[in-house]
């Protein structure tokens, strides 16, 4: 191919390439078309109402009550989670936590020679015991009742799992504790901290005995949390 034959071709390229752009320019100005003042009809879209806040949290049965229908069985198969970290039968050794005999009743820091940590032997120091309403408390939610606790576990939402447990955990003892009457006041459900409870006495509150009465000093997680695996 000698040199004019390609002006041709390459000519008729480039000629091909302005004619179209060419075409798309003029065809733009021509039929370009501008977004219209007023829509041709609008679409009236209402906006989804706010959730109304909850009406607050339903109340919750004191312990007292929950315990008469408690079911020792299904507190079992709930505690059986914290074989992995707490015996529960007489005269076994401790593991990451504490063995759980005889907690229900008992004082802070109840297993002799367990490494507790400084906030629960403060807290059997000031005479304190674990009630029913402590336990139900520190099963809530064991950092709200006992801040600065190293217990892992977030605790059991369900108060009839609380109830359960609790029930459960007083079979294992030489002596079960009674259960309380029905009829004491309600838990709150989430516990306040325990650095804001009202000071402990020389008397130790009996069992099921409000949650106020519990020891000003904070309390440790591993001496009564059946259900965590403690850090």
């Amino acid at each position: 191919m000698d040199s004019f034959e390609f002006n041709k071709i390459a000519g008729a390229i480039l000629g091909t390439a302005l004619g179209v752009m060419a075409i798309s320019i003029i065809s733009e100005a021509v039929f370009h078309m501008g977004e219209p003042a007023k829509p041709g009809f609008e679409v009236a879209v209402t906006a989804a109402p706010a959730a109304a806040p909850a009406g607050g949290a339903p109340a919750v049965a004191p312990i007292a009550d929950r315990l008469q229908k408690a079911d020792p069985a299904a507190g079992k198969e709930i505690a059986n989670k914290c074989l992995a970290c707490h015996t529960l039968d007489k005269g076994q050794p401790a593991k990451i936590g504490p063995n759980l005999y005889g907690v229900v009743g008992g004082p802070a820091a109840h297993m002799e020679g367990f490494k507790y940590s400084k906030a629960m032997e403060d807290r059997r120091a000031a005479g304190g015991q674990w009630t029913f309403a402590d336990l139900d408390q520190f099963l809530t939610s064991p950092k709200a009742f006992v801040p600065g606790t190293a217990m892992g576990f977030a605790g059991l939402p369900k108060p009839e799992d609380r109830a359960n447990v609790i029930a459960y955990l007083d079979t294992l003892a030489d002596n079960p504790v009674p259960l309380p009457t029905p009829g004491a006041a309600p838990a709150s459900g989430a516990a306040a901290p325990a650095s804001n409870a009202a000071p402990a006495t020389e008397t130790a509150p009996a069992i099921g005995a409000p949650a106020s009465v519990a020891p000003a000093t904070p309390s440790a997680p591993d001496s009564a949390a059946p259900l965590t695996k403690t850090p």
